[in-house]
């Protein structure tokens, strides 16, 4: 058997018709029936789906300096569990990720663990404290070569600041991506408010407050000419001001969170600090038109929000809990049981809002590519028969904060091949990707 080529034999290519992909080299080679498996090895894939790996455009690592909650190993053990192959790492770690030094420790972290691409994102401000924009020429010029910045976790609620950020970008064709969030009408904010919120006496999280800053900068990018992309829209507004400014040009591109498209805010009345999230669960009307946009385009991408934390910030009560939830290994069965199964979604769709246009908004060359000869192997098989129940202590991450605990989604990741390699095979971790630069650094070469 040649150690670089597997046939995967059967597949049902983005849900369509069944095909054999052959891969030699980190590459497709062929793709068509009946195809001749030489030396390479066989995957049988009858049943299964064939997709392009999936990319995240907004994971948290938290490494460095936050490694009780997760490291780059960590995380990227459990994207490539769940079908991704390119992960986004959020700034807010620690140091933040705001100079070229720390960008490039984090994609180095990635390239040395091997289970998926890491993609570095900079912080737009100093220390996300809002107040001098950070390095991002720096960053986008070095090896980790960032085109997505953003101060996640805090809003850049400064005009004057998210103005020169937008206009820094255009330099090297950069994004901001804006977590949507006016401080002043958030301040002690514990949950979406509204008549939940109201009957168990916590502070209230306003839609206008992501509503608002949206709408701001969607004129500020229109007025400058960049890319602004919006992070884990939530709310029933946001959707129509975004869906207005499309309608006027402006290069704006929004995601929505898987937990955002399944959970409302109703789970608050347990009470249960799993489901304390920044932006917080919406109603189930807000739920509905996020599905709907996803569906119709207005919203481009699935984000995870993946954002673990240790045990004792999340099982503690509600008012002292960390804000988030894990989401990489659990993204992909939750957008098809309420997209796919629901008939608003097709895989082919999916590949769309999972891979191919995320990859484009953070300029990721070589994902996200069509799954025929030539181009880069990295694929995904699922089983979308699959059914399996949500056990967060058996997952590869190290957050235990998953708000599916003890619920039964559908479909499962068999296989993932990252460059080629079989990062995970019949649904369990196999071995990582080895860069040649890793290689070569190993070796003494």
């Amino acid at each position: 058997m040649a150690e670089n080529s597997y046939l995967i034999r059967g597949a049902a290519i983005l849900g369509a018709d069944a095909e054999d992909l052959l891969i030699r080299d980190g590459v497709i080679a062929a793709r068509g029936k009946d195809l001749d498996a030489g030396d390479a090895t066989v995957i049988e894939a009858a049943g299964l789906i064939a997709l392009p790996g999936m990319v995240d455009i907004h994971t948290h690592l938290r490494e460095p300096g936050r490694e009780d909650a997760e490291t780059v190993e960590t995380g990227t053990r459990a994207a490539a569990l769940g079908g991704y192959t390119a992960v986004h790492a959020m700034a807010n770690s620690n140091p933040v990720a705001d100079t070229a030094g720390v960008v490039e420790q984090v994609h180095s972290l990635g390239r040395a663990s091997g289970w998926v691409d890491v993609r570095p994102v900079g912080a737009v401000t100093v220390g996300l404290a809002g107040e001098q924009l950070a390095e991002l020429g720096a960053m986008a010029d070095s090896r980790a070569r960032v085109r997505v910045f953003s101060d996640d976790g805090i809003c850049v609620h400064d005009p004057v600041l998210m103005r020169r950020a937008l206009e820094y970008v255009k330099a090297f064709d950069g994004v901001v991506a804006q977590h949507a969030q006016e401080p002043r009408l958030t301040a002690g904010a514990q949950m979406n408010e509204g008549a939940v919120s109201a009957v168990l006496g916590l502070g209230g999280w306003p839609a206008v407050a992501e509503e608002s800053i949206i709408a701001r900068d969607v004129l500020l990018a229109q007025h400058v000419g960049s890319r602004l992309h919006v992070c884990h829209v939530s709310t029933a507004g946001s959707v129509e001001i975004i869906r207005w400014a499309k309608s006027r040009g402006i290069n704006v591109t929004a995601e929505v969170t898987p937990h955002h498209l399944l959970l409302t805010d109703e789970l608050v009345r347990s009470y249960d600090p799993v489901y304390k999230v920044n932006p917080p669960l919406r109603t189930a009307e807000d739920v509905q038109a996020l599905r709907e946009a996803l569906a119709d385009g207005t919203i481009d991408v699935i984000g995870t929000d993946h954002a673990p934390h240790p045990s004792e910030h999340k099982e503690c009560e509600w008012a002292q809990a960390a804000m988030g939830m894990t989401g990489l290994e659990t993204a992909l069965s939750v957008v098809q049981e309420t997209m796919i199964e629901t008939g608003l979604m097709s895989w082919a769709d999916f590949a769309r809002v999972t891979s191919t246009v995320p990859a484009r908004i953070g300029r990721v060359e070589d994902q996200g590519r069509p799954l025929e000869a030539g181009e880069p192997a990295n694929i995904i098989l699922v089983d979308p028969a699959a059914r399996w129940t949500v056990d967060p202590y058996k997952m590869a991450t190290m957050g235990r904060n998953s708000p599916f605990k003890g619920k039964e989604l559908p479909g499962a990741v068999i296989a993932t091949f990252f460059k080629g390699h079989p990062t995970v095979l019949e649904g369990k971790l196999n071995e990582p990707y080895r860069h040649p630069e890793t290689a070569a650094a190993v070796s003494g070469n």
